[in-house]
């Protein structure tokens, strides 16, 4: 991404050719990897002949002028389909945007479309009815992972250099191990929710690309509050990107790979994986310390009521709910059937648990734990419409370490640090205290640099 910045304001690169490029690929390979579930070409070529005027112009230019990057399917963009991964939500088109895909606008940014998502982004799959499933393009017949899903398999695939994701549970984090790209959820507040947001706090927007710097850059475009924010962060007094050019001082790294969630196991192979990543730590010279894992079996549990009301928080038509999938329709009659009450004492508790799992990572300057507990399973594994229950616990067993850093706002990245003998991306997920992206993403680079993972590609390429 930021090569390809640099080659359009350099004049080496023309931001209407690029667009085409990626246009083509789309069109090649978006059926096997599933990742866009509305492309706009059109519109990609207007953004792409005014990136070309604003530069013949001179001047200051914006950050990523003439670079593509879509936006995940959750999130609306003003004149643009707009499905939220829903057929309910198939034919509509969105009166108006949000503050992040202003940002992104005024970046200089080209949308080549929205990417894929499952519905109301509730699963840790991409699999609706709206668009084929999002797949791995490492390998096609396991899953992308989601909610962002799409957007992350748009990135390894090439169809994109960098993608908007969103994250309020692991939906930016999980599918950027499933597919080998790095993923950031940043801190709660760093990226505003503006004009609506989850009332939870879960949720956040964040980037999504082939390596750190680009994700770094992307956030500092993405990042800021606006007034009237729940949980305003200001902003950071040097640019994410320039943390990446810092070599981060030795530091102190706990680590766990034991789930929280009761009888869940880790694969071995992610396992293996995860101690060659401590050791690859250690070895550049940081404190690699075990830490038993902060949350109990029960205190993931304060999620899952506040999980199900916010499935309500789609407005779909009475009349349409059977049209929903089960998964779905599960999760929101649970959240019919809590109280009021239900739903305050949920929050509390869940707050509790935040603040448990923050003091937890406070005594470090970051945590180490795998991103998933398994490889990525085959496309259909882990949905099941017949037991929307079993459905929601293979999910959990899937993605035990993802959720406690939404819960609890800290900011957490996955990087493709490892692959399996197969060629398997493998994430490793580094964590940090609230606030600190910035040594986050120096570490992350470091990490980078020592194992670079930025020209490897998929057989689908």
């Amino acid at each position: 991404m930021l090569e390809q910045a640099a080659a359009i304001r350099g004049g080496e690169l023309s931001p209407v050719e690029l667009a085409r490029h990626y246009l083509e690929r789309i069109a090649r390979l978006n059926d096997t990897v599933g990742a866009y579930v509305t492309v706009t070409p059109e519109r990609a070529l207007d953004d792409a002949r005014r990136a070309e005027r604003r530069l013949a112009a001179g001047g200051v230019l914006p950050p990523l002028l003439g670079v593509p990057v879509p936006v995940k399917d959750l999130t609306p963009v003003a004149g643009v389909r707009f499905t939220s991964g829903s057929a309910v939500f198939a034919e509509r088109v969105a009166e108006s945007g949000t503050h992040v895909v202003e940002l992104l606008q005024a970046a200089g940014t080209v949308l080549l479309g929205k990417t894929n998502t499952p519905e109301f982004g509730l699963p840790a799959y991409t699999e609706g009815r709206v668009a084929p499933p999002a797949r791995s393009p490492y390998d096609t017949g396991r899953i992308a992972g989601g909610s962002s899903g799409g957007s992350a398999a748009a990135v390894a695939a090439g169809l994109a250099p960098a993608a908007h994701g969103s994250d309020g549970g692991g939906s930016i984090r999980i599918p950027a191990s499933c597919c080998g790209v790095v993923g950031l959820k940043p801190s709660r507040g760093r990226v505003s929710p503006a004009p609506n947001g989850d009332v939870t706090g879960l949720a956040v927007h964040g980037p999504i690309a082939r390596n750190v710097r680009d994700v770094a850059a992307l956030l500092d475009v993405m990042a800021g509050p606006v007034p009237g924010d729940p949980v305003p962060l200001a902003a950071s007094g040097t640019p994410f990107l320039e943390w990446c050019d810092r070599e981060p001082r030795r530091l102190r790294i706990g680590r766990w790979a034991r789930p929280d969630v009761a009888g869940v196991g880790v694969d071995p192979v992610v396992l293996a994986a995860y101690e060659r990543t401590s050791a690859l730590l250690a070895g550049l010279g940081h404190e690699v310390v075990e830490v038993e894992q902060p949350l109990g079996p029960g205190d993931h549990g304060a999620f899952d009521p506040v999980w199900e009301v916010m499935a309500l928080m789609a407005p779909v038509p009475e009349r349409r709910e059977g049209e929903l999938m089960p998964l779905t329709r599960w999760l929101r009659e649970r959240g019919r059937a809590a109280s009021g009450e239900r739903f305050a004492l949920a929050l509390a508790a869940m707050q509790g648990v935040g603040r448990k799992f923050a003091a937890a990572v406070a005594s470090f300057d970051a945590v180490l734990t795998p991103t998933l507990a398994q490889l990525p399973p085959a496309v259909g594994a882990l949905r099941d419409d017949a037991d929307p229950e079993a459905d929601f616990a293979a999910q959990y067993a899937f993605t035990p370490f993802t959720g406690a850093w939404n819960i609890a706002g800290l900011p957490s990245v996955s990087l493709p640090v490892e692959w399996t003998d197969d060629g398997l991306p493998v994430g490793m997920m580094l964590g940090a205290a609230h606030g600190a992206e910035g040594p986050l993403l120096a570490l992350a680079a470091q990490v980078e640099a020592a194992a670079p993972w930025r020209d490897r590609r998929p057989p689908v390429w």
